[in-house]
């Protein structure tokens, strides 16, 4: 888990113990906590893309397994 999916993560749990928040709070939190994981997974999947054979072996990648994943939209998990 990323520093920033922590700190959203936070933030949704306290906004779900939380008495009386209007819906707009409550919507535009979740809607920014979707777009950070978004740009996350575009951020880390292009430079997934732009790493050497020999850097991927170290962090236990194939080059198949890291095409496979650097291909996959933002959206996907």
């Amino acid at each position: 888990m990323t520093h920033a999916e922590t700190r959203l993560s936070t933030a949704l749990t306290l906004l779900n113990g939380a008495q009386d928040l209007p819906l707009a709070a409550v919507v535009s939190v979740k809607f920014a906590a979707c777009v950070t994981k978004w740009a996350t997974r575009r951020r880390t999947r292009l430079a997934l893309k732009a790493l050497e054979p020999w850097q991927l072996q170290d962090v236990g990648l194939t080059p198949d397994a890291a095409d496979t994943e650097a291909a996959k939209v933002f959206w996907r998990a």
